[in-house]
């Protein structure tokens, strides 16, 4: 069994792994022959799509099917007994792997958090609209208040801000900025003229080490630590420090990164906080998390899974392993919200929460669906977006009902398994920061700097599919006024590289009135030459070029001339057998008729014997950002 190391003040102390290797499950008789069975039906499935006898496709063929995540992890198309792994603690155990609380009546499921007082909330500088905003959201479902004092709103305001919130009954967090301290005498002073310090949780949310990763404006570490020596010895409820790992996600990290590197901030802040008094128990009680949730549901709800274990091993090893369970904030990806067609990013929203909640996230926040745009879509009420953002929670929660169980991915053959794969990732990210001196002694830009380039080089060769950006863009869509084609700071967007080409797309259509056009030429019949036609639209739509698609054309007729003229730059798009048998023509007479760039919807290989060539190729397999930059380039865009 593979053992971690971490040391504490001089000390090393060995910590046990996740889980236990795989457990000696007794399978049934007929287990290998139904395994075998499954490995035959997958190479059927082969041999059908490739057009190949059954006997010429090998039987370890379903390897193809295996996925690798950017940690490096394999992910299986099938899990079986035979990976089943020891049970791990219940919820509410350590190491609260499968949760930090068990269900129950007073607390089904996890609470639902909003922000209020930021730029987006049509309430900034304004605690009278902010405090009516609110009461309204908590009458609706919101259970965790976040209030934004780097937006127009200050310290002094919270009194009016925070009017007639039960502060017994509701949490309340504040993104203070340089106010930190001012903040929390301010809420402080509230819980004790209400006669309710004792039942207040309150958070300030100070993250000096992650803000200067970003250059946000905060305090130093030294003053977060003066003043959570201070909380420690309040009669309530109230955590000074916050890891805010989402920093590290909208920079690009992998989800080990993510936990590896928020596990560093978490440990310089207690030995700060521990060499500056504080027991270490009262060290882990000032620290919350904050994770990003993307819509990769399987890999979210493990992370959250893995976060909460590897920091109960920490409180292990620091000899506190009660005290090891932490807040745990979600809060949807920032990196993963579009600009373009932004109500797309209501299903994705709706995914990253669904598997924060079941990962087993405290609390989560779904960001309003237009959040990467400046002050929001234009013509959107806030009031409107605050809603949908609001009911996406409620819905997983009240209507389906998935607060009603606990940790339901628990016992997953695939989420075991991840989950275990995940923490060893993860803690070697952690134990590689903790090698170099610490989060503040590493150098960790440059690893996420690397994580973010295969993301990005994926997205732009279209391996991930962004849908609305991408894949399946809709170039109808009413363009985003000039001034709001700019991006959020200190957020890598995956749609950001593809967004910058709809961005001089629209330019071009304010300044000629139309799109920028690239002709097809489809050769033979439609069902043929529909899916690369198909595919050519869409492919050049996602860098905000219109296509002219004539139908099956043939060289010599007038139709062929007309939409060889529709654009200086064409896309053949027909089957492999067509361009062998007519491709050449096809290219020579576009020659011909002065069309200055050819291009070929299929692969380069599909015009090796021809003796006249294209000027180059559209496939699943180009860049596709960078050669669509080059046609707007080339089309004056």
């Amino acid at each position: 069994m593979p053992s971690f190391e971490f040391k504490h003040k001089g000390r090393r102390s060995v910590v046990t792994d996740v889980q236990s290797d795989a457990v000696n499950t007794s399978l049934p008789a007929d287990f290998a022959d139904n395994q075998q069975d499954w490995y035959k039906q997958v190479a059927k499935v082969f041999a059908r799509v490739q057009k190949k006898d059954i006997a010429d496709v090998p039987l370890d063929v379903w390897t193809k099917l295996i996925h690798t995540t950017y940690e490096g992890i394999d992910v299986n198309p099938l899990y079986t007994r035979a990976d089943e792994l020891a049970e791990v603690s219940a919820p509410g155990v350590f190491p609260f792997t499968r949760g930090g609380v068990a269900t129950s009546a007073e607390r089904i499921g996890w609470d639902v958090t909003e922000t209020f007082g930021g730029t987006l909330s049509g309430t900034s500088g304004d605690p009278a609209a902010t405090n009516k905003a609110i009461l309204h959201a908590l009458n609706n479902g919101t259970t965790v208040v976040v209030v934004d004092l780097t937006a127009g709103l200050t310290a002094a305001d919270l009194s009016v801000v925070l009017k007639d919130v039960l502060l017994d009954l509701v949490e309340v967090r504040v993104v203070a900025g340089t106010e930190v301290k001012a903040a929390g005498e301010a809420l402080k002073k509230l819980a004790e003229d209400a006669g309710v310090a004792d039942k207040a949780r309150f958070e300030l949310a100070a993250a000096p080490l992650t803000d200067s990763i970003v250059g946000a404006e905060g305090i130093s570490l030294a003053d977060a630590v003066a003043i959570a020596v201070e909380n420690a010895a309040w009669s309530g409820t109230i955590r000074t420090l916050l890891v805010d790992a989402t920093v590290f996600a909208n920079q690009g990290a992998t989800d080990a990164q993510e936990i590896g590197f928020a596990l560093a901030a978490g440990v310089e802040y207690v030995r700060a906080l521990t060499e500056a008094g504080l027991s270490v128990e009262q060290a882990l009680s000032q620290i919350a998390f904050r994770f990003a949730a993307t819509d990769d549901q399987f890999a979210q709800i493990a992370k959250f899974r893995v976060a909460r274990t590897l920091w109960a091993r920490v409180a292990e090893v620091l000899e506190a392993p009660e005290a090891g369970f932490a807040p745990q904030h979600a809060v949807t990806a920032p990196a993963m919200f579009s600009q373009r067609d932004p109500w797309v990013n209501m299903l994705r929203v709706t995914v990253a929460a669904f598997a924060a909640g079941v990962g087993g996230a405290s609390d989560v926040e779904v960001l309003p669906f237009d959040s990467a745009i400046q002050g929001g879509l234009p013509g959107t009420s806030r009031v409107f977006a605050a809603r949908i953002a609001r009911n996406t929670n409620l819905l997983l929660l009240e209507e389906s009902h998935l607060g009603y169980v606990v940790d339901p991915a628990g016992g997953s053959y695939f989420v075991e398994s991840l989950t275990k794969q995940l923490a060893e990732k993860a803690w070697a990210e952690f134990a590689g920061v903790e090698a170099k001196g610490g989060l503040r002694e590493a150098d960790i830009q440059a690893d996420l700097d690397a994580s973010y380039e295969k993301m990005r080089s994926d997205i732009a060769r279209r391996v991930k599919k962004v849908t609305g950006i991408n894949e399946f863009p809709n170039l109808g869509e009413k363009p985003l006024p000039a001034e709001l084609r700019t991006e959020p700071t200190g957020i890598r967007r995956w749609a950001a590289d593809f967004e910058a080409l709809r961005d001089r797309s629209d330019a071009f259509l304010d300044a000629n009135g139309k799109r920028p056009l690239i002709g097809m030429i489809p050769v033979g019949p439609l069902a043929k030459h529909n899916i690369r036609t198909g595919f050519t639209a869409n492919l050049l739509a996602s860098g905000g070029i219109e296509t002219a698609n004539p139908g099956q054309v043939t060289p010599g007729t007038d139709e062929f001339v007309t939409a060889a003229k529709a654009s200086d730059i064409v896309v053949v798009c027909g089957t492999d057998q067509e361009y062998e048998a007519t491709g050449a023509d096809v290219v020579k007479a576009l020659r011909e008729a002065g069309v200055s760039t050819i291009l070929i919807a299929g692969a380069e290989k599909s015009f090796e014997n021809a003796d006249v060539k294209p000027d180059g190729y559209v496939n699943m397999k180009i860049d596709a950002a960078s050669t669509l930059s080059d046609l707007l380039t080339k089309l004056g865009a």
